[in-house]
């Protein structure tokens, strides 16, 4: 049986091996870290940049900055909401859309030597496991909603 300390242990060496290659695909699309995860949280849904902001732990004047960075490149955009037009929200355009796509399988190739390890009940288990550990997590708890494509 593990400890904690194995526990946090092997958390934190998968989290280095994980934002190493995240980094390095970012950097490949001339992106920050914070940005890809802007990309990754909004390649589903809409999202006032107040709530963005809370979720990534920035000010909203960062975010701001930020989004309009990433609207400059034609990245995102800024809208109103369909249902309160009195509501901001930001999202990606299909520029955008295509730049996360290409990420994600980018992603998706760099991991698969270590989760092709796995079997499909391993990955199965994996999957629960880390979304207990997410679902934990006060920051995890704030974010604006599920993701996508696994």
């Amino acid at each position: 049986m593990s400890s904690a300390d194995d526990v946090v242990d092997a958390l934190v060496r998968a989290t280095f091996e994980v934002a190493g290659v995240l980094t390095r695909i970012g950097g490949e699309h001339d992106l920050s870290l914070t940005q890809l995860r802007v990309l990754g949280i909004l390649r589903d849904r809409r999202v006032r940049i107040t709530e963005l902001a809370a979720y990534l732990g920035l000010d909203k004047s960062t975010m701001s900055g930020l989004i309009d960075r990433a609207q400059r490149r034609g990245l995102l955009t800024r809208g109103k909401n369909p249902e309160d037009g009195r509501v901001v929200e930001v999202y990606m355009t299909p520029a955008g859309l295509e730049l996360a796509k290409r990420v994600e399988d980018d992603i998706r190739r760099a991991l698969a030597p270590a989760t092709g390890r796995l079997d499909p009940e391993q990955l199965d288990r994996l999957v629960s496991l880390l979304d207990i550990v997410s679902a934990r997590s006060p920051r995890t708890r704030a974010a604006p909603g599920p993701t996508a494509a696994r």
